[in-house]
């Protein structure tokens, strides 16, 4: 794409809630394609996208809907608006959704749960291949299959395989004078000692690539005449063996939902709204087999459905997340063609997005309506459910703000060495991970827990009055003294009305967690199942959990650091090109000298000082 031009403009609003964009502005801007930016006091409130600025813009100078409409309301915080020009329609689109990736703006279509679901992965570019699982579908050659929405589903599949089709679960393959266990419990074939040879080894890759693309009717049809002519020879152990996994593969069978006589791989998407929301239901068919299913509800979008469905399309696929052969859609969406241009970049292939008439597409599509529309009465349950828990929380903790965002902090050290400080943020009762945050702390090399406090919550405390995005609640994991701490700091920053505060602590394992609140001498205990305590111990423990993650990966990280520094001949390079070949800390650590000595630039002499240094060996090798 050609470097895009800027063009932001100081814009001020209207008594009456319009957009004040004025003729001036508007007669600067281009009729040719690009980007333009809503934007409020510190944010971006809108990404939108055009094949013709100054038109596009004008509709907004003279909307003239009603005042309580969701486009009014967006334009009566409308301070600014910014232009980027483009060169084509196609990257005005793809640079719309990279800027809303980048921003979520509020207006927008943002995707909750954007997650990477897990992929099996069959490594084919190996002389022996092997089956992984990954979250990264990569331009490797290699072959992928799913995505798998159900973590159980894909065990399952994978256990089957495993058993059934016993392929290397090594890493790294090495030649060995002798197999290792897994080869003795019959989960391997040993191609690392010529326990098989690669024909053979082959013959079971093309087995297992056919039951992921759904053929397992052709591999069972295949091991029953194999079967057949090991019993007719009198290879009655290899009989066997081909009988078990036709048993194995039969059950799978039993299992598995055909949707569909072809074999296409395809995303088909459902859309339902109900009033001012969206559901948008997105069901993963591969093999002619449904294979998963991911759902996004959006709360209160901007934009027709058409432009909303396309919107989601454009956000959910990525190189990493690429699209299948064919999409099918509820109805033709906003600039179909183009969309179809960037998804085939990005698949390396063709991609086809139909919306079905009849048939067994349409029985797709109505199955993909069903699931949306099923997103709107599960959104009412766990809403009437947080309603309740809010409310009882408020009641039982006698709190002045309803709880709808709750964070906690966890201090985290080690004689007070790498200490930090961890922030985790719930939202009306579910996790918002984006939300949480890692403090290292800067002024204390002692164990003084209360200090460390003080120095997290005073940061926290200045960041969320500058950015105005301060908890209802904030949860400590600690006693009277960590609360009296919090006091404090709110204080400082006169916020002890805005910010509700508590702190949870087990003093004693026979009396229970108790609770805290500011003004009050005794503990509030509540019974060990009371819904409120459970949430709130949900909230420490994760709070507790993300602390000691990081700070382990400090420590090791700091650890593997100081051993590598201190070996002769290892410099700022060849560190470097430890860690890029070999992955990761943890993989430099478990590396033998062999692996270690084929990184670029090490050799075997220096392999063998590293092994020993990091293994505190004084003499030999592995």
């Amino acid at each position: 794409m050609d470097s895009p031009t800027s063009n932001p403009d100081e814009q001020g609003t209207a008594p009456d809630g319009k957009s004040s964009l004025s003729a001036e502005f508007l007669a600067t801007l281009s009729h040719g394609p690009g980007v333009y930016q809503m934007l409020g006091k510190k944010q971006v409130l809108y990404v939108g996208k055009a094949r013709d600025l100054r038109k596009r813009l004008s509709q907004y100078a003279h909307f003239a809907g009603p005042v309580h409409s969701k486009t009014a309301v967006m334009l009566s915080h409308v301070q600014r608006v910014e232009t980027i020009l483009t060169t084509t329609e196609k990257e005005a689109l793809i640079l719309e959704a990279s800027l809303i990736k980048q921003h979520r703006p509020r207006y927008n279509v943002i995707l909750r749960d954007d997650k990477n679901y897990p992929l099996i992965k069959v490594t084919t570019r190996d002389p022996w291949p092997r089956v992984v699982v990954t979250r990264k579908r990569l331009r490797d050659g290699n072959r992928y299959f799913g995505p798998y929405s159900s973590g159980t589903a894909m065990r399952i599949t994978l256990q089957m395989l495993y058993a059934q089709f016993p392929l290397r679960r090594c890493k790294v393959m090495r030649e060995r004078t002798r197999p290792c266990l897994n080869f003795q419990m019959g989960r391997c074939l040993a191609p690392c000692a010529g326990k098989v040879n690669a024909e053979e080894y082959q013959r079971m890759v093309h087995d297992v690539l056919l039951i992921l693309e759904g053929k397992v009717g052709e591999v069972v049809k295949e091991l029953t005449t194999k079967m057949a002519q090991a019993a007719h020879n009198l290879a009655f152990e290899k009989a066997a063996l081909f009988r078990d996994q036709i048993k194995g593969l039969t059950r799978t069978i039993e299992h598995q939902a055909i949707v569909a006589e072809h074999h296409l791989d395809q995303d088909v998407f459902g859309l339902h709204r109900q009033d001012a929301s969206v559901g948008v239901a997105l069901l993963f068919v591969r093999g002619g087999m449904i294979t998963g299913a991911q759902s996004f509800f959006l709360a209160d979008p901007l934009g027709e459905d058409d432009s909303l469905l396309a919107q989601t399309i454009l956000l959910y696929y990525s190189s990493e997340r690429q699209p299948p052969r064919e999409l099918l859609l509820p109805f033709g969406i906003e600039d179909q063609h183009l969309i179809e241009e960037r998804l085939t970049e990005l698949r390396e292939g063709p991609v086809t997005l139909l919306a079905p008439q009849r048939g067994k597409r349409m029985q797709l599509m109505q199955m993909a309506e069903a699931n949306a529309a099923q997103i709107f009465s599960e959104q009412a349950k766990k809403e009437q459910s947080w309603e309740t828990l809010a409310t009882t929380l408020q009641g039982k903790l006698r709190l002045a703000n309803r709880p709808e965002t709750i964070e906690c902090l966890d201090i985290s050290n080690l004689l007070g060495k790498q200490a930090v400080g961890s922030l985790v943020c719930f939202v009306q009762g579910e996790k918002a991970a984006k939300l949480y945050r890692h403090y290292r702390i800067k002024l204390q090399d002692t164990p003084d827990d209360y200090a460390m406090m003080r120095e997290v919550l005073e940061r926290r405390m200045a960041k969320g009055v500058e950015a105005d995005n301060l908890p209802d609640l904030l949860l400590l994991d600690g006693g009277k003294g960590q609360l009296q701490v919090a006091v404090d700091v709110l204080a400082q920053f006169n916020l002890l009305h805005q910010v509700d505060l508590v702190a949870i602590a087990k003093e004693k394992a026979e009396e229970g967690e108790k609770l805290f609140r500011p003004g009050r001498k005794n503990p509030i205990l509540l019974p060990a199942h009371s819904p409120v305590l459970l949430y709130l111990m949900r909230i420490r423990d994760e709070a507790h959990r993300f602390g000691i993650t990081f700070h382990r990966r400090l420590r090791g990280k700091e650890q593997l650091h100081s051993q590598l520094d201190a070996i002769e001949g290892i410099g700022p390079k060849r560190k470097q090109q430890l860690l890029q070949t070999l992955g990761s800390y943890k993989r430099v650590t478990e590396a033998g000298v062999e692996e270690l000595a084929a990184v670029p630039g090490i050799g075997a002499e220096l392999a063998r000082q590293i092994y020993r240094q990091l293994h505190g060996e004084e003499h030999g090798t592995q």
